[in-house]
């Protein structure tokens, strides 16, 4: 593994370490898989570390390829005191942190670019609570955990957003994400097909329905 400096020069290849609040940050760069460079920077979170999520989850792995096929760079890192990460868990506080600072190294590599956010579980909650510092230009939320976190106090993000749900999740309550989603205004997008919380033989579906749902919400100017 390669170390990164806290003033980066390139984009990595592959995993790499950045400074976070607490300590280095183990990270996975992507490059974009289509034949075009949307002039984009997706950052991806995993879910929650004590129930076993890292960066590589077949979900957080599953969004990176979504976005890489729509001609993304990606980011995927784990949070604090997950994998080689330095630190502990803080309960989706210190891991904003975490993920604002690897949104400050990004803005280094690209500062034209444009971000798109997106979590899967825990990783939705830390990444909503990062919206009002990120601003992406696209956001998206898988299986977010309503009921563990209070998604309520934060603040709706002034950008496209997709939620994915899947209506047979034994972790997420499904109809407590449906009426998350319409008592929020502007209402997200809600896509939602028969899977369970991991999405288990239906990870292709998942991916089509990032793809298919994010493309719906470009603009005509961005969708090159």
């Amino acid at each position: 593994m390669n170390a990164m400096t806290q003033n980066p020069t390139q984009f990595p290849e592959k995993e790499f370490f950045i400074q976070g609040p607490v300590g280095k940050l183990q990270c996975l760069a992507g490059r974009p898989s289509a034949e075009f460079d949307r002039k984009t920077l997706g950052i991806i979170c995993h879910p929650h570390p004590l129930f076993g999520g890292t960066m590589t989850n077949k979900v957080t792995h599953m969004i990176e390829k979504a976005f890489k096929e729509m001609g993304l760079h990606t980011i995927r890192f784990n949070f604090r005191g997950v994998g080689d990460s330095q630190g502990e868990f803080d309960n989706g506080i210190g891991e904003t942190d975490d993920l604002i600072s690897i949104y400050h190294w990004a803005k280094e590599i690209f500062p034209d670019y444009d971000l798109w956010l997106a979590g899967f579980s825990f990783g939705s909650y830390t990444a909503l609570r990062a919206c009002p510092t990120i601003k992406p230009q696209q956001f998206l939320t898988v299986a977010p955990p309503v009921e563990r976190y209070d998604f309520t106090e934060l603040t709706t993000p002034d950008c496209p957003w997709l939620v994915i749900q899947g209506e047979e999740d034994d972790v997420v309550t499904p109809k407590a994400v449906y009426d998350y989603v319409n008592s929020l205004d502007p209402r997200p997008q809600l896509v939602t097909f028969k899977a369970g919380h991991f999405f288990h033989r239906r990870l292709i579906d998942l991916r089509g329905a990032i793809i298919n749902g994010i493309s719906r919400q470009l603009t005509p100017d961005t969708d090159e």
